[in-house]
């Protein structure tokens, strides 16, 4: 289906959670993995979601990608992350995997002499889901009080001695809730 794609992404590599001061260099990053989609399904939108798409944001260095998608486009997007080398998710210890019907790939990709890992999460655009992403994204860069306490939280996670990636995204489940509605 896609013989002509160009293979960029690398394999992913676990490593413990920590919490490193944001890299500018994320959203070239995610520019890149972008216009590689775009090149082949021009229709998809591909949005830098998560801690690294949030500028003074600090977090685990992950790049999170979002695609937002018509069922008609699933299987073609699945498609063509397997062609540019992403692989299926390998869930931390004790964690499921993100369903096929709402896939997550990993992989990573160098720039500028540094691997990047990568998250895309493929979503159904009429998921409430998509609409948090950019909600949960979009507060953090207008607030910096809000940015704080949410580094603030991944500290005390972080400090209570949890690295496992799953563990540490389920405890900042009520810290991101509170975001999302509104409470800080």
């Amino acid at each position: 289906m896609f013989e002509t794609v160009t293979r960029i992404i690398g394999p992913y590599v676990r490593e413990p959670v920590v919490c490193r001061p944001h890299d500018p260099r994320s959203a070239e990053v995610a520019r890149r993995v972008g216009e590689a989609v775009r090149a082949h399904l021009p229709e998809v939108t591909v949005e830098h979601i998560g801690s690294t798409s949030v500028p003074g944001c600090e977090g685990k260095g992950v790049v999170d990608l979002m695609i937002p998608v018509t069922p008609g486009q699933l299987e073609p997007v699945k498609a063509l992350l397997d062609a540019l080398g992403f692989q299926r998710q390998v869930p931390p210890a004790g964690h499921e995997p993100w369903p096929e019907s709402r896939p997550m790939r990993q992989g990573s990709l160098e720039h500028e002499g540094t691997r990047f890992n990568l998250h895309v999460h493929v979503i159904p655009e009429d998921s409430p889901e998509v609409e948090a992403q950019r909600r949960f994204r979009d507060r953090l860069c207008e607030d910096a009080a809000l940015r704080e306490a949410y580094v603030a939280r991944k500290r005390e996670i972080l400090s209570q001695g949890i690295t496992n990636s799953g563990d540490y995204s389920e405890a900042k489940g009520p810290v991101i809730e509170g975001i999302l509605k509104g409470s800080g």
